[in-house]
């Protein structure tokens, strides 16, 4: 990355060059080459660490505006998007399977490392081990799915994982991803959805219905409650849910258009 800086102002004494030049170099890099954010600031790193740690310059020489992550909103499903494509599977595993991901919010992974211990009826929540960064958490538990659950498993008598391919053993990430895709696909939902759709509506629905934020992270898994915070992007605003200062100042107004 450095090597880009010292090409670039090859015949400058580089103890010199100014704040102003640096800057104007890594613009043109973003607006003539197209270089990418992660490029962006490996960048200024290399730049930063030469005048701070070599060259022992004054701190103005490394105060560069650094470009800002994009932050991108998930795709959510609305509500009911959501009940038409899990209520869609006639078999009653891969019903069950759908239906857990989305009530719990949980990931493909996360659903296919139940146990059948993990389910906790009369408690009504979820343990989920091993979740992402290798942190064990507690979800909620549907009571219209621990119906479908003892149906289930009544059906399929699971012995150890909560659902289990025709030859035992976890059932596989490829098979729940085919079910979501049929399911989607027959009800003409939305044919970007995936599987993680469900947990992304899942999140929004529950800011939608006022869960408290920091339930919502706990359920979800999340270090931070910021990474949770983003939902709040995605529910769905209209006139049905949210009422325009407007309309509350016309209320008792003899409104003529």
């Amino acid at each position: 990355m450095f090597s880009v800086f010292l090409t670039k102002f090859s015949n400058k004494d580089i103890s010199l060059i100014s704040k102003e030049e640096i800057e104007g170099f890594v613009y043109e890099l973003i607006t003539k080459n197209k270089i990418g954010e992660s490029y962006q600031n490996q960048l200024i790193n290399a730049i930063k660490a030469y005048y701070e740690h070599v060259l022992k310059l004054p701190r103005e020489y490394y105060e560069i505006q650094r470009p800002k992550k994009a932050v991108s909103i998930p795709n959510v499903l609305s509500k009911e998007e959501v009940l038409k494509i899990i209520q869609h599977p006639k078999n009653v595993k891969h019903k069950a399977i759908l239906w857990t991901i989305y009530s719990a919010g949980l990931r493909i992974s996360e659903v296919l490392n139940l146990r059948i211990i993990d389910v906790h009826s009369k408690e009504g929540y979820l343990f989920v081990k091993d979740s992402k960064g290798k942190k064990d958490r507690k979800t909620i538990l549907s009571n219209h799915l621990v119906v479908l659950l003892r149906n289930y498993f009544k059906k399929e008598k699971p012995s150890y994982w909560l659902f289990e391919g025709q030859t035992g053993g976890k059932y596989s990430t490829t098979s729940v991803r085919a079910i979501f895709r049929k399911a989607v696909a027959e009800t003409n939902s939305n044919p970007w959805a995936t599987v993680h759709t469900l947990r992304h509506s899942f999140a929004t629905h529950c800011i939608e219905n006022n869960i408290n934020l920091r339930y919502l992270q706990n359920m979800l898994g999340h270090n931070s409650p910021k990474t949770s915070e983003i939902y709040t992007k995605t529910i769905h605003i209209n006139n049905k849910n949210i009422e325009s200062p407007l309309d509350n100042m016309l209320k008792n107004v003899n409104f003529k258009p």
